[in-house]
């Protein structure tokens, strides 16, 4: 039997549990309390471990008593885990391998030295792709045994546990291992969780156990987590493990894994039991709450809704997916009922809506109506409103320019054979009037010689202004000819601006609507009938400024605005055979924009630019230097439109009373 040096003694009610020295246990441990074990269950051994030996059992601590070739290394397998974690699965043909974990240098050394490693496994395997701290592992035999080194490539930690045949070693960078360290006594929930997904934060522990009882295993982290461990009847078997600087917590957890159990936590005070045990156990507490509650006298209370609409609370109540089916019929006067297990509601429940009064009527066990009353008062509350205030601004900047002259020589000859004019109209016109005061004559009758009759004014070329601003104006007569020049221009220039303020008040993610403007009639023909007559009728076309929004106020104080904007006007109106047809303006915007309370923000703006020129002229002359502005109609046009919307939202913070 072997000797322990211990520090202190332990107290007398606990007489097995040894507390080992800084420097070490001893080896031998296990086959003291595999005697033990075999004449009575051992319960009550525990271990505040700070430097643990390896405990083997003594057939494994002798290679010669070995059978060789009895156990070998099946396979060997690496992954990566979460969090950039190595996970290096060693596999054996059979029980009893007696693997051991050690640290040498930046390398981990593992030695089994009972199990045989095969030819085909005799090679080193280049892990760099798996981006772990793990870079190369070199498998190789170690006189009748097998070794196996962890090349290492930066900082890490270091666990290992033995389930069945499989020896599991996990190497996780040390940069994840801080952030665990945090919260891990809180973290002890309902289920037990994997070694990565959990915070963990106890009291780093270093076991290596070979062969040894799960509840031993559970007695030593009792020990050094000063939690009290009930262990279930049913917690049997033994496991193989070596951690190293691992948190408590996170030990106890690899442990209820591998051995496929489950943890309930009550205070200072944890249940271990198999998952299905513990599952069974929460099934049969249900049914029992269930049937208890089955059995409670039913009660009613009348609800008053102050801010909300009692029908829309009672269907938000009822048709709660995912806690009951959502079914009701009617119930009292002008109301609505539910007595199947729907919504918030118990199976024998009931509930309803009075929406001449707006109450809710609420029959069930006491616990529900406490629980839907505190629903209740968390809905039926005021919400804040919105004052949304929008400005339309639509900017015009309008300038034209025009040059025109107008241009024009008539005439005859004194024999009255040649006209000059600009069309021969003007030239039939003058000579008529010439033939006409030869008639007048009577001392002189055709086809005696004709008098000097008028002339008929005529222009070649007629490209004025026409609605001048101011012009020039010259005429020469001389020997039956007349001589006709004019020059006339116009400059317009034209500033406006147009700015609708539409301003609308709503409560919090409720739509409003506000509009301004007018009806325009124009008339429409119906298609006639068989045997009858189009029948003409006026339809309308609404001009309008509206503005819809929905707001949206958010936690932080801001405004989510969805809205749609938008201002109409009469451009003017297009002749047809049967009567004026209105050509509209169309500008609007449709947009969702988050704001500041009380900011202003440009949601939108459209900018027009046109810039026209215009020549008319008379082919060839027109082209004449100096001399063909007689001849030319010159004209240029400017246009600026720019339309603005800018909103505002300001939130009105509205009091429970």
């Amino acid at each position: 039997m072997t000797v322990l040096t211990a520090k202190r003694s332990r107290p007398a009610r606990r007489p097995l549990l040894i507390r080992a020295s800084s420097v070490g246990l001893a080896v031998g441990l296990v086959a003291a309390l595999s005697a033990v074990h075999a004449a009575a269950p051992v319960t009550g051994v525990g271990l505040v471990p700070v430097s643990v030996a390896q405990l083997a059992p003594a057939a494994s601590a002798d290679p010669a008593k070995q059978l060789p070739g009895a156990i070998s290394v099946s396979n060997i397998d690496f992954k990566r885990g979460d969090g950039g974690a190595g996970r290096l699965i060693l596999r054996f043909s059979g029980d009893g391998a007696a693997p051991d974990l050690r640290t040498q240098g930046s390398n981990v050394v593992i030695d089994v030295g009972n199990a045989q490693l095969p030819a085909n496994l005799q090679k080193p395997l280049n892990v760099t792709d798996f981006a772990t701290p793990v870079q190369r592992i070199e498998a190789r035999t170690a006189g009748t045994g097998t070794q196996l080194v962890l090349n290492m490539g930066s900082a890490y930690e270091s666990m290992a546990y033995q389930t069945g045949r499989e020896y599991i070693v996990e190497i996780v960078p040390r940069a994840a291992t801080a952030s665990r360290a945090v919260g891990a006594t809180a973290a002890m929930g309902q289920t037990s969780a994997t070694t990565t997904s959990r915070v963990y934060g106890g009291r780093p522990v270093t076991f290596n156990f070979q062969d040894v009882p799960v509840r031993t295993v559970l007695q030593l982290v009792a020990e050094e987590s000063n939690l009290n461990i009930v262990a279930s009847d049913t917690v049997q078997g033994n496991v193989t493990l070596r951690l190293v600087n691992v948190p408590w917590d996170q030990a106890l957890d690899i442990v209820l894994q591998a051995k496929g159990l489950d943890k309930r936590r009550s205070g200072n005070v944890v249940w271990v039991a198999p998952q299905a045990e513990i599952a069974k156990y929460e099934q049969d507490k249900e049914d029992a709450r269930i049937a208890i509650d089955n059995r409670v006298d039913l009660a009613t209370e009348y609800v008053q809704i102050n801010y909300h609409n009692a029908a829309q609370i009672f269907k938000a109540l009822t048709e709660a997916k995912g806690i009951g089916g959502g079914s009701g019929g009617q119930g009292g006067q002008g109301g609505q009922g539910s007595n199947t297990d729907s919504g918030f509601l118990s199976p024998r429940g009931r509930l309803v809506a009075d929406e001449r009064t707006n109450t809710l009527m609420i029959s069930d066990i006491p616990k529900k109506i406490a629980q839907m009353k505190e629903l209740i008062r968390v809905i039926d509350r005021p919400v804040d409103q919105v004052l949304i205030e929008a400005r339309v601004v639509i900017a015009n900047d309008d300038f034209s320019r025009e040059l025109g002259a107008k241009f024009g020589i008539s005439g005859f000859t004194n024999d009255g054979k040649a006209f000059f004019n600009d069309t021969i109209a003007n030239n039939i016109s003058t000579q008529n009037s010439i033939y006409d005061a030869a008639n007048r004559n009577s001392a002189n009758p055709p086809p005696n010689p004709l008098a000097v009759g008028a002339i008929t004014r005529g222009l070649m070329s007629n490209l004025g202004v026409t609605n001048p601003a101011g012009s020039v104006a010259l005429s020469i007569l001389n020997a039956g000819y007349a001589l006709d020049v004019e020059l006339s221009a116009m400059q317009e220039e034209g500033r406006g601006e147009v700015i609708s303020n539409p301003r609308i008040v709503t409560s919090n993610q409720r739509e409003a609507v506000i509009s301004q403007g007018q009806e325009v009639g124009y008339v429409t023909i119906q298609p006639a009938t068989a045997g009858g007559v189009a029948t003409p009728s006026v339809q309308f076309k609404d001009v309008l400024l509206e503005m819809r929004v929905t707001p949206t106020i958010t936690n932080d104080g801001r405004v989510f605005l969805n809205m749609n904007v938008k201002k109409d006007e009469i451009a003017g109106f297009i002749d047809t055979s049967i009567g004026d047809v209105p050509q509209i303006n169309k500008r609007s915007v449709n947009t969702a924009v988050l704001v500041e309370d009380g900011q202003t923000v440009v949601i939108g703006g459209v900018y027009e630019f046109r810039d026209r020129s215009d020549v008319s002229k008379v082919p060839f002359l027109g082209d004449v230097p100096f001399l063909g502005n007689l001849f030319k109609k010159k004209g240029r046009n400017k246009q600026k439109a720019e339309l603005l919307i800018f909103v505002t939202p300001k939130v009105l913070k509205v009091a429970q009373r």
